[in-house]
Parts: structure tokens; sequence; C-alpha cells
């Protein structure tokens, strides 16, 4: 079979992003006289209107702008924004355009998304648009493959939404389509009275679990229609089957994201290997990650069945391991989780941990039969409190944590040989961040290739393709030898 799909990331050029080069994309140049990258961080501005209860400062300005050096991993401040924008909690760097996207949290109200223009030379931000995300608490999103749609979650009322993106400015539109999950009935919290969503007593995870809680969509790395939605309420990841040019969501089955006799899983986010048909999901409640195989002739039976059958659809992932975050003897309900990545190598997974207040790094198996599963490197404690996100810059040696509860955003070395994170003691004061976004700033816009699909008969024939090393895909599973590239689709943070 001729090979349909890009260069894994390893061979990626230097200035070209991991999630550019797994869309599709070819770098026409960097930004001139970018010799850096930019390093965007968003902050609670309020704390009277979320769901979880911060410890750190309310920032009065939302959104900081650093440079990074790449050489020894330190960073300038650049750029403060002046706009006034309420708790954005979640960024999204357009492909091709020197666009960034956020989406404002709050119980009480509709989140917002922001789009905003960066300037290569000096990190400005300049707010370019705004539109209602048509729920609350608006926590992830997502641009599909061609940049056409943005798929947005709002996690208080848990509804999923399809929304234009303007092809010439670039900026969110109007809500195509939205899936409530509740179908309409009012949830059981209420905005004005709730646990804490930091707390992970029995109490706060039988309120937290009363309602659905829709975290992040997805799409599959390999075909880009197939929509992941874990959801924490309900301790299952919901499956879709995305249509772009509808700009609609069809709910397809959904399937349980940990061992069927385990209660309080909390499915936060999920995440494809980037080479490996398989993905991992992050359990925020029970301080695990879910390590799921992605069965591509499952996968084709779903995007080949009629509308009438999807709600009978087989799950496309299936559960194969499940390994801790946190040391044995620590107390889980003292700790949530909070991001989950896989490194662009593809050799490592890398968790936040909030209590413990560490990054739990695994190391990814590429020898059969174990290829995908993990084994733990270690915890890694992150000089702050309250760890809710992290990022690796471009060249996936300088890890960046977001400490909420401290008020500090800290730089780590991380060891691409063995998964170690070193503290570099670069540290630098930033009032409650919550979320860090590498921006890596277009000279122009990027050239998209030939969007290359597998036609049906290809990817039928992929159920028994033999693949270099001696490796076969029986079923859409790898059974033995070499891997088989899967694309990432934007689902990197």
């Amino acid at each position: 079979l001729k090979a349909i799909v890009p260069d894994p990331p390893a061979q990626v050029p230097l200035g070209f992003s991991s999630t550019m080069a797994s869309q599709g994309f070819r770098h026409s140049g960097v930004a001139a006289g970018m010799g850096k990258q930019l390093i965007v961080v968003s902050c609670y501005t309020r704390f009277d209107n979320l769901a979880h209860g911060p410890r750190g400062t309310e920032a009065k300005r939302s959104l900081y702008t650093y440079s990074m050096d790449p050489a020894d991993g330190q960073m300038v401040l650049l750029a403060i924004t002046q706009d006034e924008v309420m708790n954005p909690a979640f960024s999204r760097f357009h492909p091709r355009k020197n666009l960034l996207y956020t989406c404002t949290e709050s119980v009480a109200e509709n989140g917002q998304i922001v789009t905003w223009r960066v300037c290569p030379e000096t990190g400005r931000l300049s707010k370019l648009a705004s539109s209602d995300a048509g729920g609350t608490s608006t926590c992830y999103l997502t641009l599909d493959r061609a940049c056409e749609n943005m798929l947005v979650v709002n996690y208080w009322d848990a509804t999923i939404g399809v929304f234009g993106v303007d092809p010439k400015q670039g900026h969110v539109d109007t809500a195509r389509s939205m899936f409530d999950p509740n179908n309409g009935r009012r949830m059981k919290a209420r905005h004005d009275k709730h646990v804490n969503h930091s707390q992970n007593d029995h109490s706060a995870q039988a309120e937290r679990q009363a309602d659905p809680h829709s975290h992040a969509v997805i799409l599959d790395s390999y075909f880009g229609r197939i929509a992941f939605v874990p959801d924490l309420g309900m301790d299952v990841i919901r499956q879709f089957r995305y249509d772009p040019e509808a700009g609609s969501l069809t709910a397809a089955g959904m399937i349980r994201s940990g061992p069927a006799d385990q209660k309080a899983l909390g499915p936060r986010y999920i995440e494809f290997h980037p080479t490996l048909p398989m993905c991992y999901v992050i359990n925020e409640l029970a301080s695990e990650v879910s390590v799921f195989e992605f069965d591509l002739h499952e996968a084709q039976q779903l995007l080949n069945s009629s509308l009438d059958s999807l709600q009978h659809a087989s799950p496309v992932i299936r559960l194969v391991q499940t390994i801790r975050t946190i040391p044995d003897a620590f107390p889980g309900n003292l700790n949530t989780c909070g991001r989950i990545t896989v490194h662009c190598s593809g050799n490592f997974v890398l968790v936040s941990n909030r209590g413990h207040d560490s990054i739990a790094v695994f190391r990814v198996q590429h020898a059969l039969p174990r290829a995908g599963m993990l084994s733990m490197v270690g915890n890694f404690h992150t000089r702050g409190a309250t760890p809710r996100h992290f990022q690796f810059d471009g060249s996936g040696q300088w890890l960046i944590t977001a400490n909420q509860d401290s008020d500090r955003i800290s730089v780590f070395r991380f060891n691409l040989a063995n998964g170690r994170l070193d503290w570099t003691g670069h540290e630098y004061r930033v009032p409650s961040p919550n979320f860090v976004c590498n921006v890596q700033p277009h000279a122009e816009e990027v050239v998209e290739l030939s969007d290359e699909r597998p036609s049906d008969a290809v990817a039928a024939d992929l159920a028994t393709q033999q693949v270099g090393g001696g490796g076969v895909l029986q079923g859409g599973l790898l059974r033995s030898g070499a891997t088989v590239p899967l694309p990432r689709i934007n689902s990197r943070l």
C-alpha cells in the first residue's frame, strides 16, 4: 500500500511544530526574526464563579506572553493583555494563521470563545472577535483537520458544540450544532451552591458524578471523523461520528473509561499516540491512566454505518491497561489529575497530579506484545502547588508547569533518553496560572498539503495490512512487528 501519512514527528524540521506536521501542513518559513518561540500563559481573574476553588491570587490581567530561549529554557515576559477577558482557561493556536483561541470558564454564565491575533515580533495579543460558546464553564477547543470547524466542550452543563470558523479571518463564528447528553434536563448541582470540584472525598465525588460533565473533545488520529468526549460525571468516553460538512456530531455509543468494577473514575482528557494505534485517558478522580487500543476495522465500520444503526455501534477503542499516577501509599482522595500528554517522540506519557503536586512520567513500550503500554519512570515535584497544566516547548526538551495555587510557572529540562525531569531553577510569578500554550508564529500562512484520505477499499484493506518488520494489522489492531503511523489530528493542547 502507498503510504498516505506524513512523516513521524521525529523527522519534522526545526521550527515546524509536531501538531502541524501531523495534520499534513508544510511550513512556509519561520516568522522573521523569530529565533525564539512564544509561550502564552492564561490566568484566573475571578474565583467566585468557578466549579473548583483556586487558592492563589486573582489575576488583574488574563494573558501573559513570554519568549523562550531554546538554548537554556529561560523565558522573558514580552506582553500582558490589556483587554478584560474573564477566566480564559484553555488555549489553541491555529496551525496556519497567527491566531490564538481561548475560552472562558464560569459556571454562572455562558463561556466566550475569544480569537486573538498574535504579533510574531512583539508577542502582543490583539482581540479579534468573541463568540458565545452556548454553555457554561467552557473547557476545551479542537479544530478539525480542515480548520473549518471548532469543536467546543462546556463542562458544567456538559454540552458539545460544533462552530464554524470564518474562512478568511479565522475567527470562530456561530454554532452549527449542539449535543446535550443530559437531553435538556436540569442539572442536579446548582451553579450558586455546589461542592468544591477541587475536593475528591466520597461526598464530593457523589455530587460531581450526579450529572454528566463533558471535559474534552478530540478527533481520532486516522480518519478525523470519530470524536471522543470524556464524561467525568458518567465515567464514560462518549463516541460520535463527526460530519465536517454538516457540522454535526451523531452519538455512536460509549465506553467505560476504566475497569468495569471500579467507581469514581472521572475521565478528564484523552490523547492519541503519534505512531501507535493507541490512546490514553487520564481518570481525574481515580488518579489513573487508562490505555486503550484503537481498532481501525471497527472505526471503518462505524463510519460506514447507517444513521439509524449508530446508536448500536461497537466501541472503536478497547481497554488494555490501567496504571496509577501517584505512589501507592499516597491517599487517592488527596489528589486529582490534571493534564495528560504524549511526548512528541512517542516514547513517554506525562500526567500532572494536583495534590501530590507532581508530574508522573511513563515510558511507552514499543516491543510487542506490549506495544503502547506504559511503565512508570517516576514522579517529579513541580516546585509549586496544583499543577493544573503543563506544556512542552517546540523542541520537546523544556517543560513548563502552571502551578495554579502558588502563582508560579516553572521550567524543567526533560531528558529525552530516560524521561527524567530536572529542575532548571527558572520560575516566574504569574497569578493563578491555569494553561500554558506553545505558540510558534508563522511567517505567512502554512500551505496545506492535499488532503489525501484513504478510500474505503484501502481502509478496509488495513484490517489485514502487512507492515514493515513483519507486523500485521489484524482486525485493525497491531499484532506483531513494526508500528503503523497514525497521524495526530489537532489533539495536542
